[in-house]
C-alpha cells in the first residue's frame, strides 16, 4: 500500500514540475505562446542560497501560478552529491548554458530571457525577497 501511495505521490509531482531542463524546447514554447524565459541557475544541493531562492520564491503558490501564465520556467542544476547527479547528456546541457549565459559561476543566478535567448533583465543571487516582490520585478520587464 506505501509503496501504491509513493508512486501516485511520484507519478503527480513528476507530472506538475513546470522547470524544464532544455532551454531549446523552452524557446519553441516560448515562441508558440508568447511567453519569455525565466533560466536559473541552481546549485539544489550545496548552495544555501539556490535552497532559498526556490523554497521562498519559486515553490511559493503564488508565483508558480503567475509563472504558469506568463514564463516558461528552465533549471540548469549543478548539484553536488553523488546521489543527486544528472545524465551525463543534461550535464552537458547544463554546462553548454552555464558557458554562454554564467561564465563566472554565479549562484544562483537567474535571468530572463526572450524567446530568442536574449538576456531582458539579471538577478544574481537572492536578496531575501518574496515571491510577489519577484513577480513585480519580472513584471516591469515585460
Amino acid at each position: 500500500m506505501k509503496l501504491i501511495a509513493f508512486l501516485i505521490f511520484f507519478l503527480f509531482n513528476v507530472s506538475t514540475n513546470p522547470w524544464h531542463t532544455d532551454l531549446e524546447a523552452a524557446k519553441m514554447e516560448a515562441k508558440n505562446s508568447g511567453k519569455f524565459i525565466l533560466l536559473s541557475f541552481s546549485g539544489s544541493d550545496w548552495c544555501l542560497p539556490c535552497m532559498k531562492l526556490k523554497k521562498n520564491v519559486f515553490e511559493m503558490e503564488e508565483f508558480v501560478e503567475y509563472a504558469s501564465t506568463s514564463l516558461v520556467l528552465v533549471n540548469a542544476d549543478f548539484p553536488r552529491l553523488k546521489a543527486n547527479a544528472l545524465s551525463k547528456e543534461q550535464v552537458k546541457k547544463n554546462e553548454a548554458l552555464a558557458e554562454k549565459y554564467n561564465p563566472y559561476g554565479k549562484f544562483p543566478l537567474t535571468l530572463l530571457l526572450d524567446a530568442d535567448g536574449r538576456i531582458v533583465k539579471e538577478w544574481d543571487g537572492y536578496t531575501n525577497f518574496t515571491a510577489k516582490e519577484f513577480i513585480n520585478q519580472v513584471k516591469l520587464c515585460l
